[in-house]
């Protein structure tokens, strides 16, 4: 399967000496490549003490949400709830921040260091009801892996 792949090539990004954030470049980069239906992909952390996400590193079209208060659309939510979140088709969500007209669906799962929700990996689809258990395991993995080079 292309997620099991994937996890390699994660690993091995992660592993190369590069700074964390052109580690963070390059999964967003590989994840948009290699995965059709994730159209965009960012990072997502907590911006100092504030209680707002601060947009790091992403690939795909720009977005004017570089910074997100907690509770204000599904990033804000997920770091309110601590929980992952995904939404098959975003226009039967009440509290979503719409990032453009092409969005449908949206997966976002947050990043945990010591037990602390630092930030998150927020993916976006040009495609209603795409996303499966599968790609939120997946996400999850690479998570927990991120988590460890923060």
């Amino acid at each position: 399967m292309k997620f099991e792949i994937l996890k390699d090539k994660i690993d091995t990004l992660l592993f190369q000496k590069n700074t964390i954030g052109v580690k963070l470049q390059a999964i967003c980069d590989l994840l948009e490549r290699e995965i059709s239906h994730y159209d965009w992909v960012g990072f997502y952390f907590k911006n100092g003490d504030k209680n707002e996400l601060k947009l790091a590193q992403y690939t795909g079209e720009e977005t004017e949400h570089t910074i997100i208060p907690f509770g204000k659309g599904i990033c804000g939510q997920v770091a309110v709830t601590n929980k992952n979140f995904l939404v098959q088709d975003v226009s039967e969500q009440e509290n979503y921040i719409s990032c453009g007209w092409k969005v449908k669906s949206e997966v976002v799962i947050p990043i945990f260091v010591n037990e602390e929700n630092v930030g998150q990996i927020d993916i976006d689809s040009h495609t209603a009801n795409i996303f499966s258990a599968d790609d939120e395991k997946f996400l999850e993995f690479i998570c927990k892996k991120v988590a460890k080079i923060l």
